[in-house]
Parts: C-alpha cells; sequence; structure tokens
C-alpha cells in the first residue's frame, strides 16, 4: 500500500481494522440481502444518532481551522453529512418515527465512540479532530467496492450512496486538509493524530457489531 501521503500512512496503521470491518457478517449479509430488518432497523436509528455528533465535531473543527479558506471549504461543502437526507427516505421503510428517533437510547458503543470524538476534536488540535472523524466518511467511502449496488428494496438504496461514489469529494477533502496539517506537525502530535485516527477506526468495527448485536445497556 503506497504511503507517499500522511493519510495513506494512518490508514496503512489502522488496515488490520478495517479489514475486519469489510469481513463482518452485517456487511456480508447486508449484501446477500439476508440481514434481518430488525438488525437495519437498530442501525439506522444509532445511525442518525451518530450522524449529530459527528456535526457537532465537524462543528469544532471549523471553529479551529487555521485559515479563512480552510473555514469556508469545511463551511460550504463538509458540514452537512450526506446521509441525513438518506436516512429520511429509509425511515418510512422501516417504520422509523420521529417519535423512535427521540425515544430511543443511545447504545453504550455508540456514546463512547461520539464522546471520542468530541473528545478528540475539543481537547486536541484541528489535526486530531479531523482524524478522529476520517475514518467514518472513508471506510464507507469504500464500502461502495466492498457491497457495491445491493438488489434489496432497503439494503439497495443505502448502498448506492456509497456505491455512486458520494463521499468521495468530502472524503478527498478531508485527506488533503488532514495532509496539510500532519506535514507540519511534530513526532508528537503526528502520533496523537495516529492514535485518534486508529480509535475511531475501531469504533467503526464495533459500531457494525453493535448493530449486528443490537446492543443495549445492560442495566
Amino acid at each position: 500500500m503506497p504511503q507517499s501521503r500522511f493519510t495513506d500512512v494512518l490508514k496503512a496503521e489502522a488496515w488490520p481494522v478495517w479489514e475486519k470491518i469489510y469481513r463482518h457478517p452485517f456487511l456480508e449479509e447486508a449484501k446477500a440481502g439476508s440481514l434481518p430488518l430488525e438488525n437495519f432497523r437498530y442501525y439506522l436509528i444509532q445511525d442518525y444518532k451518530y450522524l449529530s455528533a459527528f456535526a457537532r465535531v465537524v462543528a469544532i473543527v471549523l471553529a479551529k481551522a487555521p485559515n479563512s479558506s480552510a473555514m469556508e471549504l469545511i463551511g460550504r461543502r463538509l458540514a452537512t453529512p450526506i446521509e441525513r437526507p438518506l436516512h429520511r427516505k429509509l425511515m418510512p421503510m422501516l417504520e422509523i418515527t420521529e417519535a423512535d428517533l427521540q425515544e430511543t437510547a443511545i447504545s453504550p458503543t455508540n456514546l463512547a465512540y461520539c464522546n471520542h470524538m468530541i473528545s478528540a476534536a475539543s481537547l486536541g488540535s484541528w489535526a486530531t479532530g479531523i482524524a478522529a472523524l476520517l475514518p467514518c466518511p472513508w471506510t464507507y467511502h469504500e464500502l461502495g467496492d466492498v457491497v457495491g449496488k445491493i438488489d434489496h428494496p432497503v439494503f439497495g438504496p443505502w448502498s448506492a450512496v456509497y456505491a455512486e461514489g458520494l463521499l468521495e469529494e468530502g472524503v478527498n477533502l478531508w485527506r488533503e486538509l488532514l495532509d496539510e496539517a500532519g506535514g507540519g506537525a511534530s513526532a508528537e502530535e503526528r502520533k496523537e493524530i495516529a492514535e485518534a485516527f486508529v480509535v475511531s477506526s475501531r469504533y467503526e468495527y464495533m459500531f457494525w457489531e453493535m448493530a449486528y448485536r443490537q446492543e443495549s445497556w445492560p442495566v
């Protein structure tokens, strides 16, 4: 795997985790059309909650932008998650109501992941915040090649977003910003950035596992 870019180095470090993501039974069963709809319903509600935190992290990163051009780039192209309209389209298919979104508790794994991103963005550098949020859109973008366009009334519209490359522009922009920031970082700063990236990658795997098992609070 080429490592000419800082983000290539980060991906290489997280690659053992990413490989397990792409082989997760949730995705394999979704691709085959055999995943139970109740698992996908659980996933969609939790993903909706996750994206609210993702948007907050983007806002924190935006506030720490080193210059006006970076602020404008993030504000115009990266601030709104592409999946929001997709959620609205899929919700009626899965009989998900606004009440369901509000009343369903955030899962333990989801809460931990959201808190990790917010903490990394708030307490860390501009680059650390980007590193914490990048594994989500980047691994989802690559799902386009992993699962392709699924022939299924529910999984089909969901997979098409990634198969058609709708996240590509956003991923490329985040990578460019992180490459630039990482290029001037010290060895200690690069270590902090890498840790945030790898931890988020681990949470990405745990998110699929959470949805597959329909995780709940034990007490």
